[in-house]
Protein backbone atom coordinates (compact mmCIF):
# COMPACT_ATOMS: atom_id res chain seq x y z
CA UNK A 1 0.00 0.00 0.00
CA UNK A 2 3.09 2.39 1.26
CA UNK A 3 4.69 2.26 -2.41
CA UNK A 4 1.36 2.66 -4.34
CA UNK A 5 0.56 5.72 -2.28
CA UNK A 6 4.17 6.87 -2.33
CA UNK A 7 3.91 6.91 -6.15
CA UNK A 8 0.23 8.59 -6.12
CA UNK A 9 2.07 11.43 -3.90
CA UNK A 10 5.27 12.10 -5.96
CA UNK A 11 3.18 12.61 -9.22
CA UNK A 12 0.34 14.87 -7.45
CA UNK A 13 2.77 16.57 -5.82
CA UNK A 14 4.82 17.49 -9.03
CA UNK A 15 3.42 20.13 -10.05
CA UNK A 16 4.10 23.20 -8.19
CA UNK A 17 1.13 24.26 -6.91
CA UNK A 18 -2.00 22.01 -4.91
CA UNK A 19 -5.40 22.64 -6.40
CA UNK A 20 -8.21 23.15 -4.26
CA UNK A 21 -10.44 20.55 -5.66
CA UNK A 22 -9.47 16.95 -7.28
CA UNK A 23 -12.17 15.63 -10.19
CA UNK A 24 -12.08 11.49 -10.51
CA UNK A 25 -12.94 10.43 -13.21
CA UNK A 26 -14.96 7.35 -11.73
CA UNK A 27 -15.87 4.10 -14.20
CA UNK A 28 -16.07 2.09 -10.96
CA UNK A 29 -12.98 -0.30 -12.79
CA UNK A 30 -10.29 -1.45 -10.80
CA UNK A 31 -8.32 1.07 -11.40
CA UNK A 32 -10.35 4.28 -10.69
CA UNK A 33 -11.73 2.21 -7.39
CA UNK A 34 -8.11 2.79 -6.56
CA UNK A 35 -7.60 5.90 -7.43
CA UNK A 36 -10.68 7.23 -5.62
CA UNK A 37 -9.17 5.24 -2.24
CA UNK A 38 -5.87 6.63 -3.03
CA UNK A 39 -7.48 10.25 -3.56
CA UNK A 40 -9.30 9.68 -0.03
CA UNK A 41 -6.87 8.91 1.78
CA UNK A 42 -4.61 11.75 0.39
CA UNK A 43 -7.14 14.65 1.41
CA UNK A 44 -6.46 13.77 4.94
CA UNK A 45 -2.73 15.27 4.90
CA UNK A 46 -4.12 17.88 3.01
CA UNK A 47 -8.19 18.93 4.30
CA UNK A 48 -7.93 21.45 2.49
CA UNK A 49 -8.19 19.95 -0.80
CA UNK A 50 -12.21 18.91 -2.18
CA UNK A 51 -12.40 15.62 -3.99
CA UNK A 52 -15.22 14.86 -6.23
CA UNK A 53 -15.85 11.94 -8.53
CA UNK A 54 -17.87 11.88 -11.71
CA UNK A 55 -19.27 8.55 -13.34
CA UNK A 56 -19.90 9.25 -17.45
CA UNK A 57 -23.02 7.01 -17.91
CA UNK A 58 -22.78 5.74 -21.18
CA UNK A 59 -25.43 2.89 -21.22
CA UNK A 60 -23.27 0.68 -23.85
CA UNK A 61 -23.55 -2.04 -20.66
CA UNK A 62 -26.59 -3.93 -19.53
CA UNK A 63 -25.29 -3.79 -16.23
CA UNK A 64 -24.54 0.50 -16.50
CA UNK A 65 -27.17 1.44 -14.18
CA UNK A 66 -26.00 -1.14 -11.67
CA UNK A 67 -22.39 -0.13 -12.10
CA UNK A 68 -23.63 3.74 -11.71
CA UNK A 69 -25.17 2.75 -8.41
CA UNK A 70 -22.56 1.08 -6.94
CA UNK A 71 -20.11 3.89 -7.66
CA UNK A 72 -22.32 5.82 -5.72
CA UNK A 73 -22.11 3.97 -2.59
CA UNK A 74 -18.68 3.94 -2.66
CA UNK A 75 -18.24 7.54 -2.65
CA UNK A 76 -20.72 7.87 0.03
CA UNK A 77 -19.00 5.87 2.09
CA UNK A 78 -15.76 7.57 1.75
CA UNK A 79 -17.49 10.77 1.86
CA UNK A 80 -16.78 11.68 -1.75
CA UNK A 81 -18.97 14.07 -3.62
CA UNK A 82 -20.68 11.82 -6.15
CA UNK A 83 -22.08 13.00 -9.57
CA UNK A 84 -23.40 11.21 -12.50
CA UNK A 85 -23.76 11.91 -16.31
CA UNK A 86 -25.83 10.15 -19.21
CA UNK A 87 -24.28 10.41 -22.68
CA UNK A 88 -25.38 8.85 -25.76
CA UNK A 89 -23.12 8.25 -28.70
CA UNK A 90 -23.84 8.17 -32.21
CA UNK A 91 -23.07 4.93 -33.48
CA UNK A 92 -23.49 5.63 -37.06
CA UNK A 93 -21.05 8.52 -37.20
CA UNK A 94 -18.26 6.29 -38.50
CA UNK A 95 -15.55 6.77 -35.28
CA UNK A 96 -14.70 3.88 -33.26
CA UNK A 97 -16.86 3.31 -30.52
CA UNK A 98 -14.16 3.51 -27.98
CA UNK A 99 -13.19 7.19 -29.17
CA UNK A 100 -16.68 8.36 -29.40
CA UNK A 101 -16.83 6.82 -25.33
CA UNK A 102 -13.41 8.46 -25.01
CA UNK A 103 -14.20 11.97 -26.73
CA UNK A 104 -17.87 11.48 -24.41
CA UNK A 105 -15.81 11.36 -21.28
CA UNK A 106 -13.58 13.91 -21.42
CA UNK A 107 -16.55 16.55 -22.86
CA UNK A 108 -18.63 15.64 -20.23
CA UNK A 109 -15.49 16.01 -16.97
CA UNK A 110 -14.17 19.46 -18.53
CA UNK A 111 -17.32 20.63 -17.77
CA UNK A 112 -16.64 19.92 -13.91
CA UNK A 113 -12.99 21.56 -13.88
CA UNK A 114 -12.44 25.23 -12.62
CA UNK A 115 -8.98 26.83 -12.78
CA UNK A 116 -5.95 25.14 -11.49
CA UNK A 117 -8.39 22.04 -10.87
CA UNK A 118 -6.86 18.38 -10.99
CA UNK A 119 -8.26 15.81 -13.93
CA UNK A 120 -7.72 12.23 -12.47
CA UNK A 121 -7.58 9.52 -14.37
CA UNK A 122 -6.37 5.82 -13.49
CA UNK A 123 -3.96 4.89 -16.22
CA UNK A 124 -1.01 2.92 -15.55
CA UNK A 125 1.83 1.61 -17.06
CA UNK A 126 0.25 -1.31 -18.62
CA UNK A 127 -1.84 1.04 -20.19
CA UNK A 128 0.95 2.99 -21.72
CA UNK A 129 2.64 0.42 -23.52
CA UNK A 130 -0.96 -0.23 -25.41
CA UNK A 131 -0.97 3.28 -26.16
CA UNK A 132 2.30 3.05 -27.54
CA UNK A 133 1.67 0.09 -29.89
CA UNK A 134 -1.87 1.74 -31.07
CA UNK A 135 0.51 4.62 -32.29
CA UNK A 136 2.82 2.16 -33.93
CA UNK A 137 -0.13 0.52 -35.37
CA UNK A 138 -1.33 3.85 -36.68
CA UNK A 139 2.13 5.24 -38.24
CA UNK A 140 2.68 8.12 -35.59
CA UNK A 141 5.38 10.35 -35.08
CA UNK A 142 6.84 10.87 -31.81
CA UNK A 143 4.04 12.87 -31.01
CA UNK A 144 1.63 9.60 -31.13
CA UNK A 145 4.71 7.48 -29.76
CA UNK A 146 5.11 9.62 -26.68
CA UNK A 147 1.48 8.33 -25.57
CA UNK A 148 0.25 9.71 -22.29
CA UNK A 149 1.75 12.13 -20.41
CA UNK A 150 2.11 11.59 -16.10
CA UNK A 151 0.91 14.91 -16.38
CA UNK A 152 -0.72 17.73 -18.89
CA UNK A 153 -2.78 21.00 -19.18
CA UNK A 154 -6.41 20.35 -19.92
CA UNK A 155 -8.97 23.13 -21.21
CA UNK A 156 -7.84 25.42 -17.35
CA UNK A 157 -6.83 22.85 -15.65
CA UNK A 158 -4.23 19.70 -15.48
CA UNK A 159 -4.85 16.25 -16.31
CA UNK A 160 -2.88 14.12 -13.75
CA UNK A 161 -2.36 10.39 -13.99
CA UNK A 162 -0.83 9.54 -10.61
CA UNK A 163 -0.82 5.73 -11.37
CA UNK A 164 0.50 5.67 -14.60
CA UNK A 165 4.41 4.44 -12.79
CA UNK A 166 2.22 1.44 -11.40
CA UNK A 167 1.30 -1.66 -12.90
CA UNK A 168 -1.96 -3.30 -13.22
CA UNK A 169 -0.60 -6.12 -10.83
CA UNK A 170 0.52 -3.12 -8.19
CA UNK A 171 -3.04 -1.98 -8.48
CA UNK A 172 -4.85 -5.52 -8.52
CA UNK A 173 -2.93 -5.97 -5.12
CA UNK A 174 -3.23 -2.77 -3.36
CA UNK A 175 -7.37 -3.47 -3.96
CA UNK A 176 -7.35 -6.65 -2.48
CA UNK A 177 -4.95 -5.76 0.00
CA UNK A 178 -7.59 -2.93 1.14
CA UNK A 179 -10.43 -4.91 0.38
CA UNK A 180 -11.77 -3.47 -1.95
CA UNK A 181 -14.30 -4.19 -4.87
CA UNK A 182 -14.82 -2.83 -8.32
CA UNK A 183 -16.90 -3.56 -11.26
CA UNK A 184 -16.02 -5.52 -14.58
CA UNK A 185 -17.15 -3.71 -17.64
CA UNK A 186 -17.54 -6.98 -19.96
CA UNK A 187 -16.41 -5.45 -22.90
CA UNK A 188 -13.12 -5.20 -21.41
CA UNK A 189 -12.48 -8.73 -22.33
CA UNK A 190 -14.13 -8.81 -25.79
CA UNK A 191 -11.14 -9.21 -28.57
CA UNK A 192 -12.91 -6.73 -31.49
CA UNK A 193 -11.66 -3.75 -29.51
CA UNK A 194 -7.94 -2.84 -30.71
CA UNK A 195 -6.80 -2.15 -27.31
CA UNK A 196 -8.23 -5.36 -25.54
CA UNK A 197 -6.65 -7.30 -28.50
CA UNK A 198 -3.16 -6.14 -27.16
CA UNK A 199 -4.18 -6.11 -23.82
CA UNK A 200 -5.19 -9.86 -24.01
CA UNK A 201 -3.16 -11.27 -26.88
CA UNK A 202 0.25 -9.29 -27.72
CA UNK A 203 1.48 -7.73 -24.34
CA UNK A 204 1.52 -10.55 -22.43
CA UNK A 205 3.73 -12.57 -24.98
CA UNK A 206 6.05 -9.78 -25.25
CA UNK A 207 6.30 -9.46 -21.92
CA UNK A 208 6.71 -12.87 -21.08
CA UNK A 209 9.55 -13.00 -24.30
CA UNK A 210 11.46 -9.16 -22.76
CA UNK A 211 10.19 -9.09 -19.16
CA UNK A 212 11.86 -5.27 -19.31
CA UNK A 213 9.35 -4.46 -22.10
CA UNK A 214 7.29 -2.29 -20.28
CA UNK A 215 10.07 0.26 -19.00
CA UNK A 216 11.60 0.10 -22.17
CA UNK A 217 8.15 1.36 -23.43
CA UNK A 218 8.20 3.76 -21.06
CA UNK A 219 11.64 5.43 -21.79
CA UNK A 220 10.79 5.35 -25.34
CA UNK A 221 7.86 7.28 -24.68
CA UNK A 222 9.58 9.49 -22.35
CA UNK A 223 12.36 10.15 -24.82
CA UNK A 224 9.64 11.05 -27.75
CA UNK A 225 7.92 13.39 -25.23
CA UNK A 226 11.32 15.02 -24.79
CA UNK A 227 12.35 15.69 -28.63
CA UNK A 228 8.57 17.02 -29.00
CA UNK A 229 9.01 19.29 -26.28
CA UNK A 230 12.31 20.66 -27.46
CA UNK A 231 11.10 21.01 -30.63
CA UNK A 232 8.24 23.14 -29.60
CA UNK A 233 10.56 25.01 -27.81
CA UNK A 234 12.70 26.48 -30.15
CA UNK A 235 9.85 26.93 -32.53
CA UNK A 236 8.28 29.09 -30.19
CA UNK A 237 9.50 32.07 -32.02
CA UNK A 238 8.00 31.46 -35.33
CA UNK A 239 4.66 29.97 -33.58
CA UNK A 240 4.19 33.35 -31.63
CA UNK A 241 4.75 35.38 -35.00
CA UNK A 242 2.09 33.38 -36.87
CA UNK A 243 -0.63 32.90 -33.19
CA UNK A 244 -2.59 35.76 -32.87
CA UNK A 245 -4.62 36.65 -29.29
CA UNK A 246 -8.08 35.64 -31.02
CA UNK A 247 -6.51 31.77 -30.95
CA UNK A 248 -6.11 32.16 -34.85
CA UNK A 249 -2.96 31.37 -37.42
CA UNK A 250 -1.46 33.49 -39.70
CA UNK A 251 -2.03 32.04 -43.42
CA UNK A 252 0.30 34.71 -44.76
CA UNK A 253 3.38 34.14 -42.12
CA UNK A 254 2.54 30.30 -42.86
CA UNK A 255 2.78 30.40 -46.85
CA UNK A 256 6.93 31.69 -46.63
CA UNK A 257 7.60 28.49 -44.69
CA UNK A 258 9.18 25.09 -45.42
CA UNK A 259 6.08 23.03 -45.69
CA UNK A 260 7.67 20.94 -42.81
CA UNK A 261 7.83 24.13 -40.53
CA UNK A 262 3.91 24.90 -41.98
CA UNK A 263 3.29 21.30 -41.15
CA UNK A 264 4.36 21.36 -37.20
CA UNK A 265 3.42 24.92 -36.81
CA UNK A 266 -0.26 24.10 -37.62
CA UNK A 267 0.04 20.91 -35.12
CA UNK A 268 1.53 23.07 -32.40
CA UNK A 269 -1.61 25.39 -32.78
CA UNK A 270 -4.07 22.70 -33.10
CA UNK A 271 -2.47 21.33 -29.55
CA UNK A 272 -2.60 25.02 -27.82
CA UNK A 273 -6.36 24.89 -28.57
CA UNK A 274 -6.58 21.20 -27.06
CA UNK A 275 -7.87 19.57 -30.54
CA UNK A 276 -6.91 16.13 -31.61
CA UNK A 277 -4.05 16.04 -33.46
CA UNK A 278 -4.71 15.74 -37.63
CA UNK A 279 -2.65 12.87 -39.79
CA UNK A 280 -0.59 13.92 -42.34
CA UNK A 281 -3.35 13.87 -44.90
CA UNK A 282 -5.42 15.65 -42.87
CA UNK A 283 -3.34 18.45 -42.56
CA UNK A 284 -2.41 18.54 -46.30
CA UNK A 285 -6.62 19.04 -46.56
CA UNK A 286 -6.38 21.64 -44.19
CA UNK A 287 -3.76 23.59 -46.31
CA UNK A 288 -4.92 22.72 -49.68
CA UNK A 289 -8.83 23.19 -49.06
CA UNK A 290 -9.04 25.79 -46.37
CA UNK A 291 -5.96 27.89 -46.37
CA UNK A 292 -5.42 27.82 -50.36
CA UNK A 293 -9.17 27.99 -51.10
CA UNK A 294 -9.88 30.96 -53.95
CA UNK A 295 -10.24 34.11 -52.34
CA UNK A 296 -14.41 34.64 -52.55
CA UNK A 297 -14.69 30.94 -50.93
CA UNK A 298 -15.92 30.45 -47.46
CA UNK A 299 -13.92 27.02 -46.92
CA UNK A 300 -14.18 24.76 -44.00
CA UNK A 301 -13.04 21.30 -43.02
CA UNK A 302 -13.99 18.59 -40.99
CA UNK A 303 -11.36 17.59 -38.11
CA UNK A 304 -13.36 15.58 -35.52
CA UNK A 305 -15.48 17.72 -33.78
CA UNK A 306 -13.44 20.96 -34.95
CA UNK A 307 -14.39 23.02 -38.14
CA UNK A 308 -10.91 24.17 -39.31
CA UNK A 309 -11.95 28.06 -41.01
CA UNK A 310 -10.69 30.48 -42.73
CA UNK A 311 -11.33 34.63 -42.30
CA UNK A 312 -9.27 37.21 -43.20
CA UNK A 313 -6.28 35.85 -44.09
CA UNK A 314 -6.50 33.15 -40.92
CA UNK A 315 -7.36 29.92 -40.20
CA UNK A 316 -9.51 29.60 -37.34
CA UNK A 317 -10.86 26.05 -35.01
CA UNK A 318 -14.42 26.60 -34.35
CA UNK A 319 -15.79 23.83 -32.37
CA UNK A 320 -19.79 22.33 -33.31
CA UNK A 321 -21.42 24.77 -30.73
CA UNK A 322 -25.38 25.36 -29.78
CA UNK A 323 -27.70 27.63 -31.42
CA UNK A 324 -28.13 30.34 -28.50
CA UNK A 325 -29.25 32.86 -31.16
CA UNK A 326 -32.89 33.74 -29.23
CA UNK A 327 -30.65 33.55 -26.05
CA UNK A 328 -31.90 36.69 -23.52
CA UNK A 329 -31.53 37.78 -20.34
CA UNK A 330 -31.50 41.17 -18.33
CA UNK A 331 -28.78 42.84 -16.88
CA UNK A 332 -28.56 45.42 -13.72
CA UNK A 333 -25.17 47.35 -12.70
CA UNK A 334 -22.75 44.99 -10.60
CA UNK A 335 -23.94 42.06 -11.63
CA UNK A 336 -22.49 38.89 -13.00
CA UNK A 337 -24.62 36.99 -15.39
CA UNK A 338 -23.48 33.68 -16.68
CA UNK A 339 -23.76 33.72 -20.88
CA UNK A 340 -24.73 30.28 -22.28
CA UNK A 341 -22.76 27.55 -23.74
CA UNK A 342 -19.62 28.55 -21.83
CA UNK A 343 -19.13 32.14 -23.69
CA UNK A 344 -18.20 32.80 -20.27
CA UNK A 345 -19.67 35.76 -17.54
CA UNK A 346 -20.47 39.48 -18.01
CA UNK A 347 -20.95 42.73 -15.74
CA UNK A 348 -22.02 45.96 -15.70
CA UNK A 349 -19.41 47.41 -12.89
CA UNK A 350 -19.48 50.78 -11.37
CA UNK A 351 -18.22 49.04 -8.10
CA UNK A 352 -14.38 48.24 -8.35
CA UNK A 353 -14.34 45.93 -5.55
CA UNK A 354 -17.40 43.82 -6.16
CA UNK A 355 -15.37 41.28 -8.68
CA UNK A 356 -11.99 42.23 -7.98
CA UNK A 357 -10.41 38.86 -7.81
CA UNK A 358 -12.55 37.47 -11.33
CA UNK A 359 -10.57 37.43 -14.05
CA UNK A 360 -12.37 39.79 -16.56
CA UNK A 361 -11.48 41.90 -19.20
CA UNK A 362 -12.06 45.53 -19.76
CA UNK A 363 -14.15 45.39 -23.11
CA UNK A 364 -16.14 48.99 -23.20
CA UNK A 365 -16.66 52.18 -21.09
CA UNK A 366 -20.50 53.52 -20.23
CA UNK A 367 -21.81 56.59 -18.99
CA UNK A 368 -23.27 55.93 -15.97
CA UNK A 369 -25.99 58.45 -16.07
CA UNK A 370 -27.06 56.98 -19.50
CA UNK A 371 -27.49 53.73 -17.82
CA UNK A 372 -29.05 54.96 -15.03
CA UNK A 373 -31.98 56.33 -17.58
CA UNK A 374 -31.87 52.94 -19.54
CA UNK A 375 -35.57 51.53 -19.65
CA UNK A 376 -34.43 47.32 -19.69
CA UNK A 377 -30.98 46.41 -19.83
CA UNK A 378 -30.11 42.97 -21.00
CA UNK A 379 -27.69 40.81 -23.04
CA UNK A 380 -28.34 39.31 -26.15
CA UNK A 381 -26.81 37.64 -29.71
CA UNK A 382 -29.06 37.82 -32.30
CA UNK A 383 -28.22 40.96 -34.65
CA UNK A 384 -30.95 40.88 -36.95
CA UNK A 385 -31.93 43.95 -38.14
CA UNK A 386 -29.98 46.15 -35.33
CA UNK A 387 -28.83 49.47 -36.05
CA UNK A 388 -25.83 51.36 -34.10
CA UNK A 389 -23.59 54.27 -34.49
CA UNK A 390 -19.97 52.98 -32.80
CA UNK A 391 -17.82 55.38 -31.08
CA UNK A 392 -15.19 57.19 -33.58
CA UNK A 393 -17.95 56.66 -36.47
CA UNK A 394 -19.84 59.30 -38.41
CA UNK A 395 -22.69 57.29 -39.13
CA UNK A 396 -25.36 54.51 -38.08
CA UNK A 397 -24.94 51.72 -39.99
CA UNK A 398 -26.85 48.06 -39.93
CA UNK A 399 -24.89 45.12 -37.63
CA UNK A 400 -24.59 43.00 -40.44
CA UNK A 401 -22.01 45.64 -41.97
CA UNK A 402 -20.78 46.33 -38.93
CA UNK A 403 -19.70 42.92 -38.52
CA UNK A 404 -18.12 42.47 -41.91
CA UNK A 405 -16.25 46.24 -40.92
CA UNK A 406 -14.74 44.84 -37.57
CA UNK A 407 -13.65 41.39 -39.18
CA UNK A 408 -15.50 39.67 -36.75
CA UNK A 409 -15.77 35.88 -38.65
CA UNK A 410 -19.30 34.88 -39.42
CA UNK A 411 -19.37 31.85 -37.17
CA UNK A 412 -18.86 34.69 -34.21
CA UNK A 413 -21.71 37.12 -35.13
CA UNK A 414 -24.50 34.93 -33.03
CA UNK A 415 -21.98 33.70 -30.46
CA UNK A 416 -20.96 37.94 -29.52
CA UNK A 417 -22.84 39.24 -27.12
CA UNK A 418 -24.47 42.36 -27.58
CA UNK A 419 -25.98 44.65 -24.94
CA UNK A 420 -29.10 46.42 -25.65
CA UNK A 421 -31.29 49.23 -24.06
CA UNK A 422 -34.77 48.38 -25.22
CA UNK A 423 -34.34 48.46 -28.75
CA UNK A 424 -31.53 50.33 -29.15
CA UNK A 425 -27.52 49.03 -29.17
CA UNK A 426 -25.54 49.69 -25.74
CA UNK A 427 -22.01 47.97 -26.95
CA UNK A 428 -21.05 44.94 -28.53
CA UNK A 429 -18.39 43.02 -26.45
CA UNK A 430 -15.14 43.10 -27.78
CA UNK A 431 -16.00 45.15 -31.00
CA UNK A 432 -17.38 48.65 -30.02
CA UNK A 433 -19.33 50.59 -27.86
CA UNK A 434 -22.09 52.98 -29.23
CA UNK A 435 -21.94 56.78 -29.22
CA UNK A 436 -24.67 57.56 -27.14
CA UNK A 437 -23.78 55.41 -24.24
CA UNK A 438 -20.40 56.25 -24.49
CA UNK A 439 -18.48 57.52 -21.03
CA UNK A 440 -16.23 56.51 -18.34
CA UNK A 441 -17.61 55.75 -15.38
CA UNK A 442 -19.07 52.28 -16.12
CA UNK A 443 -17.47 49.68 -16.88
CA UNK A 444 -18.26 46.50 -19.47
CA UNK A 445 -16.35 43.51 -18.24
CA UNK A 446 -16.45 40.06 -20.00
CA UNK A 447 -14.51 37.03 -18.52
CA UNK A 448 -14.11 34.73 -21.08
Amino acid sequence: MSSLFETFTSAMQSITHQPKRIVIAFSGGVDSRVLLELSSIYQKTFPSIAVIAVHVHHGLSANADEWAQQCSTWCEQLGVSFFIEKVTLDENSGESLEKLARDARYQVLSQYLDDGDFLLTGQHSDDQVETFLLALKRGSGPKGLSSMAQIMPFRNAFIVRPLLAASRTDIEAFAHQKGLSWVEDESNTDLRFDRNFIRHEISPRFQQRWPSFSASVQRSAQLCAEQEQLLDELLAPQFSQAYHLDLSLDITFLENQTTLLRARLIRMWLAKLGFTMPSRTQLQLIWDEVAEAKHDANPKFILNSVEIRRYSGRLYAVKNAKDITNWSQSISLNELISLPDRIGSICLQTDENKFGKLKMDSVGMLSLDVIKDAECLRVIFNPEGLVAHPVGRNHSRKMKKLFQEYNVPSWLRRRTPIVMDGENVVAVLGVFVDQKYQGQDCEVLWSK
